[in-house]
């Protein structure tokens, strides 16, 4: 089951980053509940091996392509992030909170990421060039002003719902402007 659940983190990841045509120092940000990718209530039944099964998947996608993969807490963390040094570094607006994200305060994800990713660090916010919300944790606070929707060809990953979005720049001016 968790061989399955990394290969739709795979697939639909990789789709993400091809439709969203993202170059390397990007950002991809994921929410995640890995309470719906079991088919249980979000917040009720957190895993460490559906969250590694996950973080496997992400990282096989985003570490080749150089884009930063950024894991958002859950609401008891008011939705921190958890980050490697060198994106807070690389985006120097971010601001560092003090946390350490658990499985019970932050989610399974957001702990694992803790503890595997090189030099974690926790951010209050951000603005991320596409999102992958996987379970509905609500993820647009922290993508770019103007979000557009990405169906991908799988609408789920193990039980929960998949949602995607990509970034582009505000058009701005009027009937004269060119884009």
């Amino acid at each position: 089951m968790f061989e399955a659940i990394r290969a739709q983190v795979y697939q639909a990841a990789g789709e993400l980053l091809r439709v969203a045509g993202m170059p390397p120092g990007q950002i991809l940000v994921v929410g995640c509940s890995t309470s719906e990718v079991l088919g249980k209530t979000i917040g009720t039944a957190g895993s460490t091996a559906a969250a590694q099964a996950i973080l496997a998947g992400l990282q096989e996608v985003t570490g080749p392509a150089g884009i930063f993969l950024a894991v958002q807490c859950c609401e008891h963390l008011n939705r921190a992030l958890v980050v490697e040094q060198q994106l807070r570094q690389t985006y120097c607006d971010l601001v560092e909170v003090a946390v350490r994200p658990v499985p019970s305060a932050g989610g399974s994800l957001a702990a694992l990421a803790m503890e595997r990713f090189e030099n974690p660090v926790v951010v209050e916010a951000m603005r991320a060039h596409a999102g992958l919300d996987i379970g509905e944790t609500l993820i647009g606070m922290h993508l770019r002003a103007v979000a557009v929707p990405v169906r991908l060809q799988a609408c789920r990953i193990g039980q929960a719902r998949v949602t995607a979005a990509r970034t582009r720049p505000k058009l701005i001016g009027g009937t004269r402007a060119q884009y």
